[in-house]
């Protein structure tokens, strides 16, 4: 059974930081892809960074510069680090672990909120 422990979601102003952690069990951990992403009310799901099995990151346009995603393989866990948070910021974010072999096995966790706001 595969499970995604989500946390550090919470309440922050603009301009503070927050650090999201995903902690998958029933995986190994090292060969799957994970990524971020989140949904905003009213809004579709968005991928907001991802890393390889080997380490390479992608992030989307909207949180260059501001967000960097990590894995420790010897931990098991995925940080988002998250700084000069804007209110535009503010959705549900989730995580998702993923991997492909002869079809995609991916699993998500149950998303931790996110509000940026004075």
């Amino acid at each position: 059974q595969v499970r995604l422990a989500e946390s550090g979601g919470g309440l922050v102003q603009p301009g503070g930081s927050l650090r999201l952690s995903c902690a998958p069990s029933g995986i190994i951990f090292k060969m799957y892809a994970m990524g971020w992403y989140r949904q905003a009310p009213g809004k579709q799901r968005e991928l907001v960074a991802n890393i390889t099995s080997g380490g390479t990151t992608t992030y989307a346009d909207s949180v260059k510069g501001r967000f960097t995603i990590s894995r420790d393989n010897a931990k098991n866990t995925v940080y988002l680090q998250m700084n000069s948070l804007t209110p535009e910021d503010t959705a549900v974010y989730y995580c998702k672990a993923y991997r492909y072999i002869t079809r995609l096995f991916e699993y998500w966790g149950q998303g931790t909120q996110v509000t940026v706001s004075s």
